[in-house]
């Protein structure tokens, strides 16, 4: 007899699940730059104007996370060049190229943006609150948070530095941002 049949589900198990999906858009965090290009070509993204990359809002304004940090400023932060954004729905990425070094931004809008920082929480990472930006604003090692009005976006940082380093320019982006939404 197995007694688990009839034990419900831990209601970790999709907790799990998201913290999961989010950390699967790092792009070989935790790999060694060194690996080398991968066998697969990088794809590359271009926009067309039937795809809809915008997250909706319930005002019924959309934002495109991809409008909301430009290329430059993604290179900025990340200290380095990066790939074109790749946009999927409520998300834009900036990767670093195959041949290194390891770099990505990450944008994120809406309830995932939200989620994100749900799990932060729950995973008791240290949220330090930001004054002055947006309506409610947080920051931590690799990544910031902040509302304007019934919107939430998170910007997070893969970079194999020090975490310190990107505080300042991370809260600064933020502060940008925080004016775009």
């Amino acid at each position: 007899m197995n007694r688990n049949r009839n034990r419900p589900p831990s209601p970790l198990v999709p907790l799990a699940v998201l913290a999961l999906l989010a950390l699967s858009g790092c792009g070989g965090h935790g790999q060694s730059s060194a690996a080398g290009p991968s066998s697969a070509e990088p794809a590359t993204a271009t926009r067309t104007p039937e795809e809809s990359t915008e997250a909706p809002s319930p005002n019924g304004a959309a934002v495109d996370p991809c409008a909301l940090v430009t290329k430059q400023e993604a290179e900025k932060l990340a200290g380095t060049a990066l790939d074109p954004a790749t946009p999927v729905r409520e998300t834009c990425t900036y990767t670093g190229p195959v041949t290194g070094p390891t770099a990505q931004v990450e944008i994120i809008v809406g309830d995932g943006a939200k989620k994100y920082l749900d799990i932060e929480r729950d995973l008791g990472h240290t949220l330090r609150p930001l004054a002055g930006i947006g309506d409610e604003a947080y920051a931590e090692d690799e990544a910031v948070f902040l509302r304007r009005s019934d919107r939430w976006v998170s910007i997070r940082l893969v970079r194999l530095n020090d975490p310190a380093e990107n505080r300042a320019p991370l809260q600064d982006l933020a502060r940008k941002v925080a004016t775009r939404i």
